[in-house]
């Protein structure tokens, strides 16, 4: 079980909380903020009567230069990915609950006009915050279906002829053709090698005589998270992996 530790005033003068991580650790041991104008410490902190999140968004360039953060609602229910940003508005808003995981980093801000001391906020890889406590109702809500989630779920095996393709030589074959009243859902899909697709064509797999290797299923919220981001830590799967489904094909993979 995941330790909750009880997240304190993280917004502080010249100290950080806890060990900063080394140069070699997945997040960088200390991020300049002066260095990112978008996203100063100053402008994400604010006035603390602001009430409205701000949007940073997970695919800007930015973003992808450092793993995301997973947030949590109260209960301890997987929520969803935010950047490092958002992690230190939640942080500037005192909005966390609690946290969790082995992984932080510190954001640098600016400097006291009278004191000279360095302003930083420490964050930690996966969050709970404040006031989310209803992300269990959206939990096993059938997540929206593309291929790329569609093919992470399946490992990238053919569903027909168990071979491992590359993204681009894969499709997603639909179990009961949409000719013949198909429908794209998760449980008519499985992730098809090209030539096997073409080989099944508008028929039904035993009109083909193509056996599928794997049962489609439904990936909960948790497996979805795991499915939508390439770049997780060690702490935060570890994390969600115990809210997954046993069913799922994630814990075949180390």
């Amino acid at each position: 079980m995941h330790q909750r530790k009880q997240a304190g005033h993280h917004l502080k003068n010249a100290k950080t909380r806890g060990p900063s991580l080394s140069s070699a650790s997945s997040f960088p041991s200390a991020i300049s903020a002066q260095t990112h104008p978008a996203g100063t410490l100053d402008t994400m902190i604010g006035s603390k009567h602001e009430a409205m999140e701000p949007a940073f968004s997970i695919f800007s360039a930015e973003a992808k230069r450092f793993p995301l953060i997973l947030t949590l609602d109260q209960n301890g229910i997987p929520h969803r990915w935010i950047t490092w940003q958002h992690a230190v508005w939640y942080y500037a808003k005192q909005r966390i609950a609690w946290e969790t995981g082995t992984e932080a980093f510190t954001v640098n801000g600016g400097k006291c006009r009278n004191t000279g001391e360095l302003s930083s906020v420490t964050a930690a890889s996966i969050i709970a915050i404040k006031g989310k406590a209803m992300a269990i109702r959206g939990f096993n809500q059938t997540p929206p279906l593309n291929n790329r989630e569609l093919f992470h779920r399946d490992r990238h095996v053919c569903g027909y002829c168990a071979g491992i393709f590359s993204h681009s030589k894969l499709t997603r074959d639909h179990i009961i053709p949409y000719c013949r009243n198909g429908i794209d859902t998760w449980m008519n899909v499985v992730t098809a090698c090209r030539p096997c697709n073409e080989r099944k064509g508008s028929r039904l797999p035993e009109e083909a005589n193509m056996q599928l290797v794997y049962a489609p299923y439904i990936p909960n919220r948790a497996e979805f998270l795991i499915l939508a981001n390439r770049r997780i830590l060690a702490d935060q799967m570890e994390f969600l992996k115990l809210h997954v489904a046993a069913h799922s094909r994630v814990h075949l993979v180390s």
